[in-house]
């Protein structure tokens, strides 16, 4: 098979996706679409999808999500990226060394993989944090942790608003009949998609225990302020 990787801004690569990869006209300005949600869309017997992956690049927030955009079909890979995706960098590193993707499907798992083992540790981490801040909560009155809880929440939001459509996707992509996803590429991607779910759920757990804490905190800020108060 074939794997053309492009980056977005380049006018080489709108014409060479328009006039040169022999993609259907729909699939090519798919790609060069500016904005896009996470999707699977069947184009005959290939897939147009759309993901999204933490932003590991350096001085970013995780919760920036990186875009990658997917046709696959039997014989040929083409992603097109803005930004530097690590999952990316990942697969290229694996085919240098002679032991990458052997075909469109386990490009498609390797992919979907890669883009789910960084988001874990992000959401973890969020939780991690969450832990430490109802400990300090408990343990301690400082005004400040307002702000950090203030923070954890707008991550949980931002993290969930953009993980939650690719649950979505990941479903389609399941579900999907192309003749070249045989059952246990269908299975490991069944896995993947559930770990998307996990992460979501994990997400709204914390979003609701930040919550919680921060009821927590402001309850017992009202009561120090009220003991101090002068008679």
């Amino acid at each position: 098979g074939i794997w053309a990787h492009l980056h977005l801004e380049g006018e080489r690569t709108r014409e060479w996706l328009r006039h040169n990869s022999g993609v259907p006209d729909i699939v090519s300005e798919a790609l060069l679409y500016e904005e896009t949600r996470p999707r699977c869309t069947p184009v005959g017997d290939g897939l147009l999808v759309n993901l999204r992956g933490v932003n590991l690049n350096p001085g970013a927030n995780p919760e920036d999500m990186v875009q990658i955009r997917l046709y696959i079909d039997k014989d040929r890979v083409i992603s097109v990226r803005r930004r530097r995706l690590m999952a990316v960098q990942d697969i290229r590193d694996q085919l240098d060394a002679g032991n990458g993707p052997r075909n469109s499907a386990d490009f498609l798992v390797e992919v979907t993989t890669r883009l789910m083992e960084r988001m874990g540790p992000v959401v973890g981490d969020l939780d991690d944090a969450i832990d430490d801040l109802e400990d300090r909560v408990l343990t301690r009155m400082d005004v400040s942790l307002r702000g950090e809880l203030w923070q954890l929440r707008r991550q949980s939001i931002a993290l969930r608003r953009y993980i939650a459509p690719q649950r979505e996707a990941m479903a389609r992509l399941v579900t999907e009949r192309v003749t070249w996803i045989d059952p246990n590429v269908g299975q490991h991607l069944r896995e993947i998609a559930d770990r998307i779910t996990r992460y979501v759920e994990d997400l709204d757990a914390g979003r609701e225990r930040a919550a919680i804490v921060q009821d927590e905190l402001t309850t017992r800020l009202s009561e120090q302020m009220n003991r101090n108060r002068p008679a």
